[in-house]
């Protein structure tokens, strides 16, 4: 799974405020609600921001509201992969992960789509690092021993 959402570096420093959630309690330095930037796997290039947040439902989702388009590739890419209703969606803005309840100090049972490739993960995330690192585990349904997991780093709220 080669998300094309950069990477993003944890910069904040940790706040421990006590938040609700969907009836359940989360640290603010160790939630995974904010702004992450996601990295390309093969050059280590900074490849979008992401905006992650818990619904009203109380289930974790995450949406792309920047990318960082190398030279020559298009600054408002379509999800021309993608099935469903994402098919042909805009990128940025885009609503690609959904789903995940916490169990735990994990957000488990996830989706999460590839933009790249239009696949769809099952995933499940959870924060390293004092909340400054997210671990993002996606993995072909039935078969969670097989998948990958990428760092994204917390991100400054973009402007």
């Amino acid at each position: 799974m080669r998300i094309i959402l950069p990477a993003v570096s944890l910069l904040i420093v940790p706040v421990f405020l006590i938040a609700a959630a969907g009836g359940k309690t989360v640290t603010a330095g160790t939630s995974p609600e904010g702004y992450w930037q996601t990295l390309d796997d093969k050059t280590g290039e900074k490849k979008s921001i992401v905006k992650i947040w818990i619904d009203a439902d109380g289930t974790l989702k995450g949406r792309i509201v920047e990318i960082f388009p190398g030279p020559g590739e298009d600054p408002e890419p379509l999800c021309d992969k993608c099935r469903g209703r994402l098919k042909d969606q805009k990128i940025i803005g885009m609503v690609f992960m959904w789903g995940f309840e916490q169990k735990g100090d994990k957000w488990v049972e996830g989706e999460i789509v590839d933009p790249e490739n239009g696949r769809q993960y099952h995933c499940q995330v959870y924060t390293r690092n004092n909340g400054r690192e997210l671990k993002v585990y996606g993995y072909i349904r039935l078969i969670v021993k097989v998948g990958r997991t990428q760092t994204w780093i917390r991100a400054e709220r973009p402007l």
